[in-house]
């Protein structure tokens, strides 16, 4: 309906969300940043339902299905109970126009409204002062990793995007900064409004050995706990901040050990660093930034050896393609470049050209590049070319993965045995 694919204002969704009469009864956690949002949702899903809470999680985007971003209870909701919600956006809208984002916002916050849930998560989508998530009141913010992204919208710097992510917190709400060098922008915007700010350091602690992990916050502590689910050194910052919000709403949402425990254990996020067994390995991500790529590469890394590496590659055109391909360049031998179904992203064609660019000065054998129709096809075509004992990595964009996960999770057995 809007003119605009994105439009990033907030008076259109505070509009309508005030005449839906849209309020809840249950704390509400908001999380913000560049890397880290979808995992640290994920934990604190997993921690609280874990803890006995009925949960409600807004997250985005999807990788498949759209009811993936509405789960209740950790299911996604199904398409029949959002249709009511989306009539009633609809009715209450009037004249005014709104974005594909600002209508699903509304529409999925709506029914977790009306639900009797004891804690809602919202993860905010692009920045934070305009993202339509911004509408709603936080009772305690989080904010993730800063690093380059979407500059076209917030800013050249990380000054300036952690300032635009920075206006989800609230005056005299929890804010928790899980960055470890996060942009003074973010400091001050805390401190300016009066939030209770946490900050990696100060007011919370994270350590671990090759066996296990700490926590240690304001007045406790958790120690001797397994690693998170969720494979990667990155994520002990996303467990640590998730920890610390809940620490931060321990008056009105207390959880155990035990739970955080459990939580962190059994914790679930497809396309984070998700390796599929099989012959050859399957290791899919939704990287799309350096940084996520940079955290990529290092887990990659530590996988061990393996023989030859082949990567499906597909992501936007606006991204900082020279930036991802200089991380991963060095690990890739074999690279199947996709075209994904959207306006927005590179053509096969133009990131095997970048790819070429990108792997021209690696060490060994010069790499091989083929160019496919779509992410599905490229793991066709890696999968057979692969040798048992290779692996296969799946990365950049959500449309990436999401593209190879549509008929199912993959599970690959060689054709040939070297």
């Amino acid at each position: 309906m809007h003119p605009k694919t994105m439009d990033l204002s907030l008076e259109r969704t505070v509009e309508v969300a005030r005449r839906l009469g849209i309020t809840f009864t249950m704390p509400v956690i908001t999380v913000a940043g560049t890397n880290g949002k979808g995992s640290t949702c994920a934990m604190l899903e997993s921690i609280t339902r874990h803890a006995g809470y009925r949960t409600g999680l807004y997250q985005k985007p999807e990788l498949v299905h759209f009811e993936e971003r509405c789960r209740v209870d950790g299911a996604p909701v199904r398409a029949e109970d959002l249709v009511p919600h989306f009539a009633a956006v609809e009715a209450a809208r009037g004249d005014i126009t709104l974005t594909q984002f600002e209508f699903s916002t509304l529409a999925i916050v709506r029914l977790l409204s009306l639900l009797p849930l004891d804690v809602l998560i919202l993860e905010v989508g692009l920045g934070g002062r305009y993202d339509s998530v911004n509408a709603f009141d936080t009772d305690c913010a989080v904010i993730t990793s800063i690093d380059l992204d979407h500059m076209e919208w917030l800013g050249p710097d990380r000054e300036s995007i952690g300032l635009e992510k920075a206006q989800i917190m609230r005056t005299g709400k929890p804010a928790i900064v899980s960055d470890p060098l996060p942009p003074a922008s973010v400091v001050a915007h805390a401190e300016a409004i009066g939030a209770d700010l946490w900050l990696v350091g100060r007011d919370f602690n994270h350590a671990g050995d090759r066996q296990q992990w700490g926590w240690s916050g304001r007045g406790r502590r958790y120690s001797g706990m397994a690693y998170p689910a969720l494979r990667g050194a990155n994520q002990l910052l996303n467990a640590a901040g998730a920890i610390s919000a809940l620490e931060a709403l321990r008056s009105r949402l207390p959880v155990t050990a035990q739970a955080i425990r459990t939580g962190l254990a059994l914790v679930e996020l497809p396309g984070r660093f998700q390796i599929v067994p099989g012959q050859p390995a399957l290791v899919l991500d939704v990287a799309h930034n350096p940084q996520a790529v940079a955290a990529l590469a290092l887990n990659l890394d530590a996988m061990g050896f393996f023989p030859r590496t082949h990567a499906v590659f597909g992501v936007m055109r606006d991204k900082d393609i020279a930036g991802l391909l200089a991380k991963m360049a060095p690990l890739v031998d074999v690279w199947h470049c996709c075209t994904l179904p959207s306006a927005r992203a590179a053509s096969a064609d133009d990131l095997a050209t970048s790819v070429r660019t990108a792997a021209a000065g690696r060490i060994g054998e010069p790499v091989t590049v083929h160019t496919h129709a779509s992410p599905a096809e490229g793991l066709r075509a890696a999968a057979a070319a692969a040798d048992p004992a290779d692996r296969i990595v799946v990365f950049g964009s959500f449309l990436t993965v999401g593209g190879v996960l549509k008929e199912g999770l993959p599970r690959l057995t060689a054709a040939h045995v070297a």
